[in-house]
């Protein structure tokens, strides 16, 4: 008797290859699907997150992102692995993930945006970036640092699920768990709240012990979960 399995169980390899094959919807900046960015250039450069990169066609070269001046550098040291990008230059198509992540592409129109560092999966060479602790954080708080993002171009950002934006009012703060935080608008003052208490003691071991607070008028944006990164010193 020969190999089997019940109905609907396996496909035709060539079915496979049909429902499963990239497809160009156009542009520079594209999903593959939810959880995967297709990005295309011609002689040009992008910056994703180290060992994001999943496949790739063409002429493309790989390095370490220089921190630049000697402040950007001293920040990226003091954040750790958590900061490293590498610099994606050439002609051809890049495919980027990462852990199965779902990815949105963002537009920034001369504008800014701060981004989780584990939770940016690339940005256009004509962003400027930069660094920023958090007001508050401490070696105790690691991992509490931002990657700000200013100027005109794509970002991709990535969430555990479904992404969810609140929004920040004068007199009305926020205060959000930092392994759930994934980016925010410019223009709010953020802080770090520390809860030391009974039961964040003897609870749960989460971010909870550490809150962030947004002041002003804004938006947060917030992921179903809690990322866990281990602690590196400094602040978002």
């Amino acid at each position: 008797m020969g190999d089997s399995v019940g109905a609907g169980v396996a496909v035709r390899l060539g079915d496979f290859v049909a429902a499963h094959a990239q497809q160009d919807t156009g542009g520079t900046w594209q999903l593959e699907s939810k959880k995967m960015l297709e990005i295309h250039l011609d002689n040009g450069s992008v910056f994703t997150k180290m060992g994001a990169m999943i496949g790739y066609y063409g002429q493309l070269g790989f390095e370490r992102a220089g921190a630049g001046s000697a402040g950007k550098f001293l920040k990226t040291m003091a954040t750790g692995e958590k900061a490293a990008t590498t610099k994606v230059t050439g002609s051809g198509i890049l495919y980027c993930a990462d852990q199965g992540k779902e990815i949105t592409i963002l537009y920034l129109d001369n504008e800014s945006i701060f981004v989780n560092g584990s939770d940016c999966l690339a940005y256009s060479d004509s962003l400027a970036w930069d660094i920023v602790l958090t007001g508050g954080a401490s070696m105790m708080a690691g991992g509490l640092f931002s990657l700000k993002l200013s100027g005109t171009g794509y970002v991709a950002i990535t969430t555990h699920g479904r992404p969810l934006v609140l929004g920040v009012a004068p007199n009305y703060p926020l205060f959000t768990d930092p392994n759930a935080t994934v980016a925010w608008s410019e223009g709010m003052q953020t802080s770090v709240k520390t809860d030391v208490n009974l039961k964040t003691f003897i609870g749960r071991a989460s971010g909870e012990t550490f809150q962030m607070r947004f002041d002003g008028q804004g938006f947060v944006v917030v992921q179903p979960y809690e990322e866990v990164v281990a602690a590196s010193g400094g602040g978002s």
